[in-house]
């Protein structure tokens, strides 16, 4: 294939998930999609290998293929108009509110690609409002998807979806969204369909093998500028959920040429509360961790992927049997595996890596009933990122894994019982260093009716490390303020507020870089 042509068909796939993603925006009902921009589209072949991803989040990088791989396995044959959904974890999923469609795309009767999306819905059930509970199993967490044919035919299977929307509190919100994202397929099958008509489906095959390879090649062309040898790094997790406590995620990895073994077996067990990631989490952030040390700007594939392996344990907190909970491993134990990965690799190319961002996605939902309606409330909240060696940190902005928005205050206090009183940075929480690391965020809730919050967040005790001489970021803090009296609730914690109740969140600041 000549570079122009890998060039131009690298282009065209993309831009099919990119569209997707557009529809699915435009078509959604809550704030979570439509506003924060909270999903993923892509393009797979008939083996379930990504030949495109859209630049949505990077957390759905290796683990939509593990989706798209369990709907393939769970079915003989596809009909044109199919779509399968899911959101089983221990199937190809990452926590239960990631609900996932595939649809096969037929050209003349031929199956010859996938159409992949991944949204995060507001609320799928569970034991608390926005279905991330302080949760002990799966059970608890919401309603539980296996793959499952939502259309069959192109025919909506109405039972399928009034069992997913009667789990939902908000189940008009949740129809709503649903139908975004099969709006999302129509528009990708569509795309996809024009390109293979005009360019004919055995040369877009072709090209998409090629640019498989041209990424693999790329990727081990970066790992072979890394030195050979041996680099590890432990960090911690604070706690489950049940109680505060270490848990230790440490990584051992191996560079020989252009391969790599990225390895987490002596990674803490899997605990009782909801941090657990399975495995395909584990994946996706050792993956872009990769891909962060690329300097061209590599199409992003299943080639990507080839030269790295990745290894778990089973029965681990990274790598978790079935039913144990893991509702924020999505969330919060990723932000923690990209944190040992680079730290590891600070050690081989020091002059390459940043240190620690925030660290945390600092979830919050928040549910209850407004004027006769429940309504759910669901947003991450960005922070400081790590200085490196030419530059400060960045301020105020989502970090490694989230890449998504905050909600803006407008579309947060038009849609939800709920007033900002302040949104703005943390003055002087990055990191001192040569390179100072960016400050995080101080965003002010005020409750107008009476709720079930629940915080989910990490680095309220352990800060973000800096490198080669930096100062840690500041660790983040979470303030409730019922009846004028103030106290700093844990970083995994659900509370009852009252209507005039305030809750400040204040995220941690990046780590700096190189002696002040």
């Amino acid at each position: 294939m000549d570079a122009i042509s890998l060039e131009v068909f690298r282009n065209l796939f993309a831009s099919v998930a990119e569209e997707m993603g557009v529809t699915l925006q435009r078509a959604a009902f809550s704030p979570n999609i439509r506003e924060r921009l909270d999903f993923s589209c892509a393009v797979f072949d008939v083996q379930g290998r990504m030949v495109a991803q859209a630049a949505h989040i990077p957390v759905h990088l290796g683990s939509m293929p593990a989706s798209v791989q369990a709907a393939i396995n769970a079915f003989d044959s596809f009909q044109e108009g199919d779509v399968v959904i899911l959101n089983d974890p221990y199937r190809g999923g990452t926590h239960l509110p990631d609900v996932t469609m595939v649809s096969p795309v037929f050209a003349a009767s031929e199956l010859v690609y996938f159409v992949a999306s991944r949204a995060h819905h507001a609320d799928v059930g569970g034991m608390s409002p926005g279905s991330l509970p302080l949760s002990t199993e799966l059970y608890q967490e919401g309603v539980i998807i296996p793959p499952v044919k939502l259309m069959l035919s192109g025919w909506i299977n109405d039972g399928v979806l009034a069992m997913i929307t009667a789990n939902s509190r908000a189940p008009q919100e949740r129809l709503g969204d649903l139908e975004a994202q099969l709006a999302a397929h129509r528009a990708g099958k569509t795309r996809l369909l024009d390109i293979l008509i005009e360019h004919g489906v055995q040369n877009a095959t072709e090209h998409a093998q090629a640019l498989m390879a041209y990424s693999r090649r790329m990727t081990q062309a970066t790992i072979q500028t890394i030195p050979d040898g041996e680099y590890t790094f432990s960090d911690a997790l604070e706690g489950d959920g049940q109680t505060e406590f270490h848990i230790p995620i440490k990584v051992k990895i191996t560079v020989k040429g252009s391969e790599m073994i990225v390895d987490f077996t002596e990674s803490a067990p899997q605990v009782m509360g909801n941090v657990n990631a399975v495995e395909p989490i584990v994946r996706s952030a050792t993956w872009y961790c990769v891909r962060l040390l690329t300097d061209e700007d590599i199409p992003v594939n299943h080639g990507c992927f080839e030269p790295v392996t990745v290894l778990t344990k089973v029965g681990s907190v990274l790598n978790p049997e079935f039913p144990a909970a893991v509702a924020v491993g999505n969330t919060e134990t990723s932000q923690r595996v990209v944190d040992v990965v680079l730290g590891a690799l600070a050690k081989a190319i020091p002059d390459k890596i940043p240190a620690a961002s925030q660290g945390s996605m600092n979830n919050l939902t928040v549910g209850g009933i407004f004027q006769g309606q429940q309504f759910v409330y669901y947003e991450t909240i960005g922070g400081g990122h790590g200085a490196s060696c030419t530059a400060d940190g960045i301020s105020g902005r989502h970090s490694h894994m989230t890449n998504t928005l905050n909600t803006p205050v407008e579309a947060l206090e038009y849609t939800m019982p709920l007033r900002v009183l302040a949104y703005g940075l943390r003055d002087e929480s990055g990191g001192a260093g040569q390179h100072r690391g960016g400050d995080g965020i101080r965003r002010v809730y005020e409750f107008l009716t009476n709720a079930t919050v629940t915080i989910n967040s990490e680095r309220r005790i352990n800060a973000p490390y800096g490198l080669n001489g930096g100062s840690p970021g500041a660790i983040g803090v979470n303030t409730l303020i019922q009846a004028g009296q103030s106290r700093v609730i844990k970083g995994k914690e659900t509370v009852q507020v009252q209507a005039g109740d305030r809750l400040m969140i204040e995220t941690p600041g990046g780590g700096g870089w190189g002696k002040a």
